[in-house]
């Protein structure tokens, strides 16, 4: 009797801090309830380059940044947004914060998603901690819709290059295993440059080894090969990749949307010739990509989501 006492004065407690705290980052989990977590001593840094873009390293635990529009403004949709970084750091500034205004100004209010770094030092089972991590935020923010001002029904993910491939797998992950739920279900996804396939013909090494780990096998491949894991409840998406990518090939982008196609799932895709990696919002000098930001907004706007 009495842990279920303490056990439901953290959740209460937890939820005052979600409720309170709007304006920063928050803890995903209750203190104390990090799923496959391990002590550990990792440190987690935050450098920031002299362009200004801010990369999170060591993250071990897990928070959520609301970046929340005022009721007489807000569309009622939002988005939780997974930077990149081939789940070795977060690029936070441009693939996350800077997405996230962009998004206020069209009446859409947005989270960024600090998730956990795959680290075997930190965590157990490591390729399944982003999952995780994604499926809670998402959770969190459905649970929180009404005083946020968000339509539960109008919540969509984002990723970027890794990120991307975290919110392809919520997209497609979301209804499998032990843990599935509804609530983690994400009712649109904007994939940016993602990392679709852990396929060796495809797969982006780098993103594949760091979530994967030890643990690595043909098995996983498959499973996190998130083209092989679309079904009839994949949510709709939006997707962008530049031709002359050189981190991730832009065959990845295509065989997610093939895959939609298959399912009769609407799907939106913008390829351009020129842009590389990891471009975010900065597309100055990079020719014709710099209209995926306007286009973006364009298929927002039509679903009801953005303001036109």
């Amino acid at each position: 009797m009495q842990l279920r006492k303490l056990f439901l004065s953290g959740m209460l407690l937890f939820s005052f801090q979600i409720t309170m705290a709007q304006s920063d980052a928050l803890p995903l989990w209750p203190e104390g309830q990090i799923p496959n977590y391990i002590k550990n001593d990792i440190e987690e840094k935050h450098v920031t380059d002299a362009n200004e873009i801010l990369r999170i390293s060591g993250v071990t635990v897990p928070t959520i940044t609301p970046y929340l529009v005022a009721k007489e403004k807000a569309t009622g949709a939002a988005v939780m947004i997974c930077p990149g970084g081939g789940y070795a750091i977060l690029a936070a500034s441009h693939e996350g914060s800077d997405l996230a205004k962009w998004f206020n100004q069209r009446g859409i209010s947005a989270f960024v998603l600090k998730y956990r770094l795959p680290n075997p030092k930190g965590m157990m089972h490591q390729h399944e901690v982003p999952l995780m991590d994604a499926m809670q935020g998402m959770t969190l923010i459905r649970q929180h819709a009404s005083e946020w001002n968000i339509d539960p029904q109008k919540i969509g993910v984002m990723g970027f290059s890794a990120g991307g491939h975290l919110a392809a797998t919520l997209s497609t992950h979301h209804n499998k295993g032990p843990k599935a739920s509804e609530d983690a279900r994400p009712n649109f996804s904007i994939l940016a440059y993602p990392v679709i396939s852990l396929k060796p013909e495809l797969a982006h090494g780098g993103s594949r080894d760091n979530l994967l780990g030890s643990e690595k096998s043909e098995e996983l491949i498959q499973y996190y090969s998130n083209e092989l894991q679309v079904d009839d409840k994949t949510p709709t998406a939006f997707l962008v990749h530049s031709m002359n990518d050189g981190s991730v090939g832009v065959e990845n982008s295509i065989a997610y949307f093939l895959e939609l196609k298959k399912y009769k799932i609407p799907a939106e895709m913008h390829l351009y010739p020129e842009g590389g990696h990891g471009y975010g919002l900065r597309t100055k000098g990079k020719g014709s990509l710099v209209g995926w930001p306007q286009a973006l907004h364009t298929w927002l706007s039509e679903l009801g989501y953005a303001k036109k």
